[in-house]
């Protein structure tokens, strides 16, 4: 045959979905060569008559001759009787196809009257022709998405099964265009910063197609954007000598100037090659700023002087820059004011969004740069799985994720230069406005802005705009001396002029005569932190009962904010009622509005708001009771979470009991959004409980959040968290507590991999809970001294203390606890060599995860069973388990659990001699991170380097070793040896 239609050039525009004609045929060829009629499927016949039947459907209706269709099928040795044969294959195949769809003519045959997109191939190549459309305009959200659904047409080998010279040809052309889809995705993935991501799926391809120079080229970028230079630069070595052992030659020059780029570490490697101007439109173009007030007044050569700069940013100007700007002043000056105005005005200017965060810098607990890089990533539409842990890989995947976008960031109430340098942009196009109440000239580059006091004019102007102008002008002096007394503040100036807005029985000097008394304003008129007290107290005295009372109480809980559900705890009021006054004090502009149901104090005002909680809330004891419906909500509320997520845990029946009822849910996914959502809030009411009566309800409550240590949430807010209360519970001698506190740290040290802090924590919480008469606590303690002791391969001492643990939680009818102590018990047969009791327990202990209802603790016991399998040489079974385990923790983000069964699946494909897929489920255990912290880091990294070895990648697989290397060493771990038995070779080479 003359061969079939070139790809891309064979398409025909406007292809419906497909099944979108129920009784229509389908065709598929990107696979097995099938027909369907609907959903039935219909019989195609022998190999030779599917091979005519490919033949035909890639020729698009266009005539094939008889002699053609025998060259296709037979090649130059056709049987004697192939004329025949073709016709006995067209016309069994009439017989089972629509009546003149396959039609004689010419002396040859086609197929015709199809419906649009019959045929897979068709539907595929109108997919990958869109992309590229999709890709010119520059929506690469869209193109990828286009791609992704034509690739997902291929369904195993092209044409499988079917003989004959010309399906080979076609089987080879379509194999090669897949190749070219991939790795135009993959250029495309990487041009949006979803490296980590990539790194697994080409070091696949490079395994599958290793002398395929555009994917190695790809996996370099890849490793080197992930932080992995040492990597990339392997993947360059093992190509040039695969290249020269295979085929004589050196790399492509476009794979040898990358590997120069890289050792020069290029600054344009960490940039997208070819940036795409409206990719926002397909993927989230965030619009955070607060809103801006509408009586913003004066401030004019500010206002410029940032607009200049940001204008200078934004490309409206020659030589972009990436401009800072920090703005800095006293607490109450209109730094926030001025920069949310000016940043609106500039809104155009940054069509791809604006971000704004509050880093509660004058707090006591300022917000921490990766808690801000993780919301900014997800608001710029990274998905979770892809935002790394560590500070400065979050900062670099937030630079290459700005790059290409004009976005404007807003960083209020900075700490210092510290804090904000991770969070500014690293590429022109895009610019940050600071506000601090310090002047940043630690930080580089910046343009700093003193923000002073309005001038006597513009203070004028802004009261006269909130109060009214014919209010105003009758008495102008007496409103010169209320502005007078605000000390030209613009936060004092708002607050006076709206009491006097909402009072229309008051004038000006009625006002004025109140602000005359210096008992009240003596403080604001001074320097310092205190200085706006004064104004404070002016919009807090004219607040009805309720708001007042509410004011008062919503400041003594710590946390960054607060949410409509758990103001209603402290408030002890219906969550209408709640919504009703707090809506009423964001009107006063004494709390803000951080989100719809959220509210949050400025700093300042909260410091104020506690201050006259402690002066005026009667009985004082209304304090303590306020707080104490605030920990009994989140206790409430985390036990219900905890129940959902682990049912048959009767470690819900043995917490603390509430008084104050929680939220109640009925599904998983809507619990764990609570959790999460409320994290940062119910740690910080935890801390607040030490030294109080609270103390043991706040333990129970870290205890039933636990979630938020081993799924790798918040790990650093948590561990600082049991820490003092450790500290609390020690301090005053409640064992009880102490015990509690103490296996909630353990379980952290665990999931972190600091085993030798674990194991004098578990020793502690143990001597507690058994001092206590906590049976509850001793039984939690003795499964972690296992566990503890497995990982110190002291498996004669896990089997005695999981034994104990079994013991003390079938005796509290803990079915869940009982089974994941069995699949523990598993884990230590198995480092004592017998496995076939390793695999008794482990099946054991997932019947009891079954018989009392698991959901995400059922993941543990297929995970438990797998490893016992596959220690027994059970490697296909133990996959499975493997499988199902893997669902399950992805399904309930155990992001940590996830990446450690992706590190067993791997470990089983190496045992089975499987280095490509081991080196693919290696990449996202690393991707993912694991359960034990650098150690396992170390293991994944090791496990990585042997299957790239095996795939030939030798440079890369030694770069892999030399990392776990490192890791091993720094922890003191006795793997070292054995990696430096795998490095030998290479060193001595």
């Amino acid at each position: 045959m003359d061969g079939g239609p070139r790809v891309p050039e064979q398409r025909r525009p406007g292809f419906p979905a497909e099944g979108e004609e129920s009784g229509a045929l389908r065709f598929g060829v990107l696979g097995p060569v099938r027909a369907w009629r609907g959903e039935e499927t219909l019989t195609t016949g022998s190999p030779q008559q599917r091979a005519l039947l490919a033949a035909l459907l890639l020729r698009e209706g266009r005539t094939a001759t008889a002699a053609e269709l025998i060259d296709a099928l037979w090649g130059e040795e056709p049987p004697s009787q192939a004329l025949a044969a073709v016709r006995t294959y067209a016309s069994r195949l009439r017989k089972v196809l629509d009546p003149g769809v396959l039609v004689s003519e010419s002396g040859g045959y086609a197929v015709r009257g199809l419906t649009e997109g019959a045929l897979d191939l068709a539907r595929a190549q109108d997919l990958a022709a869109g992309a590229e459309k999709a890709r010119s305009a520059g929506d690469l959200c869209h193109a990828r998405d286009l791609l992704r659904r034509a690739l997902d047409l291929w369904d195993g080998e092209v044409l499988a099964g079917v003989p004959g010279p010309y399906a080979h040809t076609q089987r080879v052309r379509l194999d090669e265009w897949r190749l070219q889809l991939l790795e135009t995705r993959l250029d495309m993935d990487l041009e949006q910063g979803c490296h980590a991501e990539a790194v697994s799926e080409l070091t696949a391809l490079t395994a599958a197609h290793p002398l395929r120079e555009r994917l190695r080229e790809l996996l370099m970028l890849a490793l080197y954007r992930s932080g992995r230079q040492a990597e990339a630069l392997a993947v360059y070595a093992d190509t040039r000598r695969l290249l020269a052992d295979e085929l004589g030659v050196d790399p492509r020059p476009g794979l040898q100037e990358l590997q120069h780029r890289i050792l020069q570490a290029d600054p344009g490697l960490a940039e997208p090659s070819a940036p795409a101007e409206e990719t926002a439109t397909a993927t989230v173009r965030p619009a955070q700023l607060p809103a801006t007030v509408a009586d913003f007044t004066g401030r004019a050569a500010f206002v410029r002087e940032l607009s200049d700069v940001l204008s200078a940013a934004s490309g409206k100007t020659t030589g972009r820059v990436m401009a800072v700007s920090a703005l800095a002043g006293i607490g109450g000056v209109g730094k926030t004011t001025l920069a949310v105005h000016v940043a609106h005005q500039a809104r155009a200017a940054f069509p791809d969004g604006q971000l704004y965060v509050d880093l509660q810098g004058a707090g006591a607990r300022p917000a921490e740069p990766e808690t801000v890089l993780g919301s900014f990533l997800r608001a710029l539409g990274t998905a979770d799985s892809a935002i790394p842990d560590s500070l400065e890989e979050r900062a670099a995947l937030y630079r290459s994720v700005l790059d290409g976008r004009r976005v404007l960031v807003l960083l209020d109430n900075a700490r210092d230069a510290a804090q904000v340098r991770p969070l500014l942009p690293g590429t022109d196009g895009c610019a940050a406005l600071v506000t601090a109440r310090v002047r940043m000239v630690d930080l580089a580059g910046a343009h700093l802005v003193d923000l002073d006091v309005m001038s006597p004019e513009e203070a004028l102007a802004l009261f006269t705009k909130i109060v009214g102008e014919e209010r105003v002008a009758s008495e102008r002096e007496a409103a010169l001396d209320v502005v007078g007394a605000c000390g030209f503040l613009p936060l004092a100036i708002r607050i006076a002029a709206s009491r006097l807005a909402a009072r229309r029985t008051w004038t000006v000097s009625v006002l004025a005569a109140k602000l005359a008394d210096e008992r009240r304003r003596l403080d604001e008129l001074q320097a310092g932190d205190q200085a706006v007290e004064a104004t404070f107290e002016l919009g807090y005295g004219q607040l009805e009962p309720a708001q007042a009372r509410a004011f008062r109480l919503l400041g003594l809980a710590d946390g960054p904010d607060i949410s409509l559900a758990a103001a209603a705890a402290v408030l002890d009021l219906p969550a209408h009622d709640t919504e009703d006054v707090l809506e009423s004090l964001v009107d006063t502009s004494l709390l803000e509005s951080a989100a719809p149901g959220r509210y949050r104090f400025h700093d300042l005002v909260r410091l104020y708001a506690r201050a006259c909680a402690e002066r005026d809330e009667n009985p004082p004891s209304e304090r303590e009771a306020a707080l104490s419906r605030l920990l009994d909500f989140y206790l409430a509320t985390a036990t219900g979470v905890y129940a959902i997520e682990r049912p048959g845990d009767r470690l819900v029946d043995d917490l603390e009991g509430t008084r104050y009822p929680g939220l109640r849910f009925t599904d998983g996914p809507a619990a764990l959004d609570w959790l999460y959502t409320e994290s940062s809030s119910l740690l910080a009411c935890v801390r607040q409980a030490a030294g109080t009566g609270r103390l043991r309800r706040a333990v129970d409550l870290l205890w039933a959040a636990r979630d938020l240590a081993e799924s790798g949430a918040n790990s650093r807010q948590y561990e600082a968290t049991a820490l003092a209360m450790c500290d609390a519970t020690r301090a005053v001698g409640d064992t009880r507590a102490e015990g509690r506190a103490r296996i909630a740290l353990t379980g952290f040290l665990l999931v972190s991999g600091r085993i030798q802090q674990a194991a004098g924590e578990a020793g502690l919480a143990m001597e507690r809970a058994t001092a206590a008469a906590d049976p509850t606590a001793a039984s939690w303690a003795a499964q972690d001294c296992g566990l503890i002791a497995l990982h110190q391969h002291r498996y004669s001492d896990g089997k005695v203390f999981f034994d104990r643990a079994i013991e003390g939680f079938r005796a509290a009818g803990n079915g869940l606890c009982e089974a994941t102590a069995l699949c523990n018990l598993s884990r230590a047969y198995m480092g004592m060599g017998n496995t076939a009791k390793a695999v008794e327990f482990a099946e054991n202990g997932l019947a009891v995860h079954v018989r009392v209802g698991s959901t995400m603790r059922l993941a543990n016991g297929h995970y438990a069973l797998g490893v016992a399998l596959t220690t027994a040489g059970r490697h296909r079974d133990g996959l499975a388990q493997f499988s199902r385990a893997l669902t399950i923790f992805v399904d309930h983000r155990q992001r940590l659990w996830a990446g450690t069964t992706h590190f067993r699946i791997a470990e089983t494909h190496l045992a089975a001699r499987r280095p490509g897929p081991a080196a693919q489920h290696a990449e996202q255990a690393l991707a993912l991170g694991c359960i034990g912290g650098d150690h396992m880091r170390g293991n994944v990294l090791k496990l990585l380097g042997q299957a790239l070895s095996e795939l030939g990648q030798v440079d890369r697989g030694n770069a892999c070793w030399r990392e776990a290397l490192n890791l091993y060493e720094a922890n003191g771990a006795p793997e070292a040896a054995a990696v430096k038995a795998l490095l030998e070779p290479a060193t001595a080479a």
